[in-house]
């Protein structure tokens, strides 16, 4: 197989160029799967041969059981220099390269042979010897030729040999050439388009497909039709069976037995089944299981001690079955569906059934759906449903099932295929649609276009185009009002959040005012949570918080209820809820329930949004660890669905969450991921440019940190990031004060306070309290009171990292009051907080204070371990354990008053004051590496 570049292959190309550059010889081999580049990189070198002379052979099927073939062809060039080799070797030689054979008595003359021979040819100018597939080819060949690798020592000869993957040779170095990275694999494919750069989705659809095998995306990228690049058409599920690949695949297959191959396309089909369905199938079909040995020799599969067959790699087992004919598959996929005989199989026996079915069947369509509907949300549910359209007459039938379809697709986080579904759905009002609607008492009277529109505006609202989501998602309440008012609530909660994400809060009354959102008696627990809040936050985007706060709190208490089954949707509800009236606690749990709930139900495209709203309750609690965790696990789950727009969300509280511990360059590069993609007035840009400004106030770059956050929204209008802006205010504040701009930071505070106001949050009051400290005249005693009671609404146990830098403010303040000596203990504090919780640039400006107000201290250990004593860290760990005072002494041989000395030193040292505070300052001590890198 010929691929015209590399891609992807750099590490093996720099190895190729040094053993070409190594002056004695050497042997390399490169091993991997059909299709992984080997035959690329043997060209790469012949053309990086420089001066050398050139060998080169291909071990063929057509001539494994012809002794020596390989190297006849190989050595053919050269076979003149064997005139000066010595008589026996030179008989030996002629005899093997002609097809005489070599007895067993002369193997060792003949390896001699074929080395003398090498050496003579390499006097005049060094050899490059390159042997293509030596697995293929002969076994003769290859025994000699790995003799030659092992004693090229002091040659000018260099051998580079390739093979199938998990091919190695005794005493020879090898590479194993692995999958292209999705990077890699995406600039393939994007090298191979014939038109303008493919859209995202295209892209991560054919990485997939590819599963990184170079030749595969090739192959894909050459079939690919216009539409098809650009994303209007279906793309494949699998790489061509007519390209190099497929041929490569098919031409290996062809060389198994007959029962191999029976067996394997069985394997192929059966996917996780269980191996004992594939017995029963296997005996079916009048063979075994055993029948796959030649199969593993190959490197196709591979067998656990259990007994259970898996395939070595996800494109080999796409590769057999489209390789099989059309009656092999049908057959397959009927013997293994009689064998699905167990009540748990019942999905499973229902899709080989449709499999094998070659027209429309209306009643096994029936049983597919029935089927794939009671079993939840899974791939395979969404494949049932997928066929049963494929298999339904009716078109009006079969569309709903498509959207059906796509819906579990984009559930389990299949997000191309849900794309492939929903382009095959009529548009609303389409004559195929309304020819087979049902009567007017029917919830298909407007057919699927409703719950199309909803899960479009769904994917648009999570994939990229939020801005273009709110009016699909508009039509689709309006669509689904009249027949199914659960999906157009739910469409009218993803039209607020469109609304909020696109910095367009002022169009939030649209969706209050839906007919949808209002409330009815006859409404159960969830309906009821849905339409509450979605009234509250329409109040307060109105700024009427009085009356936006007791609805909110009401969807709270709603989501709170164990008693109520609610579904992850309205608990990510209930926690924006209480997100909105600053009850960080519950909204926490919330969150956390959403995201537990979504996982057992297999509901993964929810899971991004509800770890974004973990983490912004753990950002408020302080958890800026596990803060941190959330966010990183919500973006590894967002890309792999394809959610860039909720990837971007999580990019950016990633690069807040640096930027507040003043780590600079990981919240940089979070920023930079977020590049010019978030169109200005979003919810990714705001949370881009609130990281940007908290690190120029780290800076001291107040005027540029205001006029960041100031830029956010025009509080008043409706536009822009309102709620980023609002929590963003205690930087805005500082910044603007330290800009010398009171009358900016009076008006962003008068929102903030009024916002406030309405919260119970004692956190929020403390910051709010700081704000005005910080706006009160220097050194006034209002600004002492301010920042005295900010620290007294503080919490004790959340939020540690805020009051210290209320501390670190205050001890500012008394020293520029010509106060150091009241000055040292608040800054004290704020430095063993921070340097507890590594955020080591606010630990060295609190050093600094400390200094300038006459206290002698060094640059701040990092962690704990490093601010106790040996005997005083095993004794916090003992407390963190739970032991008491006593039993410490009892296990460290000491008496419980030095036990106690020992914990008074601690409590100063680490600035905490219970036993509690030391637990969590143990259990929050950070790495010595950055947690948010």
């Amino acid at each position: 197989m010929q691929i015209t570049f590399i891609c992807g292959r750099q590490h093996e190309c720099r190895q190729i160029q040094d053993l070409l550059a190594t002056p004695p010889g050497a042997a390399l081999l490169l091993h991997g799967e059909p299709g992984a580049g080997r035959t690329t990189l043997l060209a790469y070198a012949h053309r990086h041969a420089g001066g050398r002379t050139v060998l080169s052979a291909a071990g063929l099927a057509d001539e494994a059981e012809l002794p020596y073939a390989g190297l006849q062809r190989l050595l053919d060039p050269v076979r003149d220099h064997a005139v000066d080799l010595p008589e026996r070797q030179r008989r030996v030689l002629r005899r093997a390269l002609t097809g005489d054979g070599c007895g067993d008595d002369d193997q060792l003359v003949l390896t001699m042979a074929v080395l003398g021979l090498l050496g003579r040819a390499a006097r005049e100018r060094p050899l490059l010897c390159t042997m293509d597939d030596l697995d293929t080819g002969d076994a003769p060949t290859a025994r000699i030729l790995a003799f030659v690798a092992r004693r090229l020592r002091h040659l000018p000869v260099t051998l580079l040999l390739t093979a199938g993957d998990g091919s190695r040779v005794a005493g020879i170095p090898s590479r194993r050439l692995p999958p292209l990275d999705e990077t890699a694999s995406r600039a393939l494919l994007a090298d191979r388009c014939p038109g303008p750069p493919p859209p995202e989705p295209v892209l991560a659809t054919l990485a997939a497909v590819g599963a990184g095998n170079p030749q595969a995306l090739v192959d894909l990228g050459d079939a690919l039709t216009p539409g098809q690049w650009l994303g209007r058409e279906p793309l494949p599920g699998a790489p061509p069976t007519d390209g190099n690949l497929g041929r490569a695949y098919r031409a290996m297959l062809d060389r198994l037995p007959a029962d191999t191959r029976r067996v394997l396309l069985l394997t192929a089909l059966a996917a996780d089944i269980g191996s004992g369905v594939l017995a029963r199938a296997a005996r079916a079909a009048g063979t075994a299981v055993e029948a796959l040995a030649p199969a593993e020799a190959a490197g196709l599969v591979r067998t656990d001690p259990y007994g259970d067959v898996a395939f070595a790699r996800p494109l080999a087992r796409a590769m057999v079955e489209a390789t099989a004919s059309a009656a092999d598959r049908r057959a397959a996929h009927l013997l293994l569906a009689a064998a699905c005989g167990a009540p748990g199989q019942r999905l499973r026996r229902v899709l080989h059934r449709a499999a094998a079915a070659d027209g429309p069947d209306p009643a096994l369509a029936a049983d597919l759906a029935a089927v794939a509907i009671d079993g939840g949300y899974s791939v395979g549910a969404a494949a049932a449903l997928a066929r049963a359209a494929e298999l339904t007459d009716d078109p009006a039938l079969a569309a709903e099932r498509r959207v059906a379809a796509a819906r579990h697709a984009w559930t389990v986080g299949r997000t191309g295929q849900a794309r492939a579904l929903l382009r095959a759905v009529p548009p609303p009002g389409a004559p195929e649609e309304a020819a087979g609607a049902g009567g007017p008492s029917t919830p298909r009277d407007v057919g699927p276009g409703g719950r199309a529109a909803l899960l479009r505006g769904e994917m648009r609202l999570r994939c990229g185009a939020p801005s273009a989501a709110l009016p699909v998602l508009l039509a689709a309440a309006d669509a689904l009002t009249g027949t199914d008012l659960a999906a157009a609530r739910l469409a009218l909660l993803r039209a607020g959040e469109a609304v909020c994400f696109s910095g367009e809060q002022y169009r939030y009354a649209e969706v209050a005012r839906h007919p949808a959102a209002a409330r009815h008696d006859a409404d159960g627990p969830e309906a009821e949570l849905l339409t509450t809040m979605i009234a509250g936050v329409a109040a307060t985007l109105r700024g009427e918080h009085t009356r936006g706060g007791p609805l909110l709190r009401r969807a709270v208490v709603l989501g709170g209820r164990s008693t109520v089954a609610l579904t992850p949707t309205a608990l990510t509800g209930a926690a924006v809820a209480g997100l909105l009236v600053a009850v960080d606690a519950a909204a926490h749990r919330l969150a956390d329930r959403a995201v537990d709930l979504a996982r057992n139900r297999g509901e993964v495209c929810l899971l991004p949004r509800a770890l974004e709203l973990r983490a912004m309750s753990e950002y408020w609690l302080g958890r800026h660890d596990a803060a941190a965790r959330s966010c990183r696990e919500g973006l590894l789950l967002a890309r792999s669905g394809d959610q860039h727009a909720s990837a971007e969300v999580h990019l950016g509280l990633l690069a807040v969450l640096a930027a507040v511990r003043a780590d600079r360059d990981t919240g940089l590069r979070y920023v930079a991921e977020i590049g010019d993609s978030a169109p200005a007035g979003s919810r990714p840009y705001a949370l881009a440019q609130w990281a940007l400004s908290v690190l120029d106030l780290v800076d001291g770059r107040y005027a540029d940190a205001a006029d960041r956050l100031t830029a956010l929204a025009r509080p008043g209008t409706g536009r822009g990031q309102v709620l980023v802006q609002v929590m963003a205010t205690p930087h805005l504040v500082e910044a603007a004060v330290g800009a010398g701009r009171p009358a900016q930071a009076r008006t962003a505070l008068a929102v903030f306070d009024r916002w406030v106001g309405s919260t119970a949050s004692s956190s929020r009051r403390a910051l709010s309290a700081r704000c005005h400290a910080l706006l009160a005249p220097r050194g006034s005693a209002e600004a002492e009171d301010l920042f005295r009671a900010a620290l007294r609404l503080h919490p004790a146990d959340v939020a540690t990292f805020e009051r210290a830098r209320t501390e670190l403010l205050f001890g500012r303040e008394l020293r520029r009051r010509r106060r150091p000596r009241d000055a040292r203990a608040y800054l004290h504090r704020a430095r063993q907080a921070f340097v507890l919780l590594a955020a080591h640039a606010w630990a060295e400006q609190a050093t600094a204070e400390l200094r300038a107000a006459g206290e002698s201290v060094g640059v701040p250990q990092r962690p704990a371990e490093r601010l106790l004593t040996g005997q005083q860290l095993r004794i916090a760990r003992l407390v963190a354990e739970g032991a008491t005072n006593r039993e410490i002494a009892g296990r460290m041989f000491l008496s419980t008053r030095t036990v106690d000395h020992h914990l008074r030193n601690v409590f100063h040292r680490l600035g905490v004051r219970s036993r509690t505070e030391l637990t969590r300052a143990l259990d929050g001590t950070p790495p010595q590496y950055s947690t948010y890198s």
